[in-house]
């Protein structure tokens, strides 16, 4: 989903884009799909990374249980304050803060 906001939101420069995002829109489930939309609709990003047990779209902190879910990979997550679907970055915040 990461992908396909990121191409929805014209941050990736590819020649298929169009394709690219027909494709990945078949991979998710629709009920995923259809809240992912509107979220999009209202002018919010559908997903959001998890910072420091923070969600980075509205500033909330997350319950621990939620982080865990995450870390552990079991099942998808919401945020329980803007409703954005959750992910937790691959590089460390350590990294992250390094490129910049």
């Amino acid at each position: 989903m990461v992908r396909l906001q990121d191409l929805e939101l014209g941050k990736a420069k590819d020649k298929n884009v169009e394709a690219m995002i027909r494709e990945l829109r078949d991979k998710i489930p629709p009920q995923i799909l259809g809240h992912y939309d509107r979220l999009r609709i209202r002018g919010k990003k559908g997903i959001t990374a998890v910072r420091n047990q923070t969600c980075t779209g509205c500033h909330m902190r997350l319950p621990l249980a939620v982080v865990m879910t995450l870390m552990h990979g079991t099942d998808i997550q919401l945020c329980d304050t803007c409703g954005r679907y959750l992910y937790l970055p691959n590089e460390p915040e350590s990294q992250a803060a390094k490129k910049k």
